[in-house]
C-alpha cells in the first residue's frame, strides 16, 4: 500500500484484500462508533481525527497497525500497546489470525478522544514555544 494514494478511506479498504481487508474494516467499523471522530486519509493511511489526531489504522503488507498518538497512557487499559515513535505514541501490531474485540477497539477509541479533549492537539506537545527556539539558536 506504500505509494498508493487513495482519496477516501472507502477506497483505501477497497484495495484490501483478505484477512487485511476483514481486519481493517472490523477496526474501523468499531471506531467509527464512536462519537465525534472525524475520519480521513492522512500519510497515506486512515487516521482518526478529534481535537488533533486520535489514532490510525495502517495496513501493510504482513500486519495492520492500530495506533494512538496518546497511546502510552493507554497502557493499562491495552497492554498490547507498543511504544514507538513521537509524541505517545503507541500501536498494537495485527497479523494474519489475530483479533480485537469490538468492545475493546471502542473503549480504546474514546479513552484516546478524552486525552485529546483534555490535553488538546497531542503534536502541539512537541512544537516548541518562540522561548525554546530562542534557547536553541542561543537568542532570547
Amino acid at each position: 500500500m506504500k505509494g498508493t494514494k487513495f482519496t477516501t478511506p472507502d477506497d483505501y479498504v477497497a484495495a484490501l484484500d483478505g484477512w487485511r481487508r476483514e481486519c481493517v474494516s472490523g477496526l474501523r467499523k468499531a471506531v467509527l462508533s464512536a462519537p465525534q471522530l472525524e475520519e480521513v486519509i492522512k500519510w497515506g493511511h486512515l487516521v482518526y481525527l478529534c481535537n488533533g489526531p486520535v489514532l490510525l489504522i495502517r495496513a501493510e503488507e504482513e500486519r495492520v497497525l492500530f495506533g494512538f498518538w496518546r497511546g502510552q497512557r493507554l497502557r493499562e487499559t491495552e497492554p498490547r500497546l507498543k511504544p514507538s515513535g513521537k509524541y505517545e505514541m503507541a500501536t498494537i501490531e495485527l497479523r494474519e489470525g489475530d483479533s480485537m474485540k469490538p468492545t475493546a477497539v471502542r473503549r480504546l477509541a474514546k479513552e484516546a478522544q478524552a486525552l485529546n479533549d483534555e490535553f488538546g492537539d497531542p503534536r502541539d506537545v512537541a512544537k516548541p514555544t518562540s522561548q525554546q527556539r530562542g534557547k536553541k539558536t542561543g537568542r532570547g
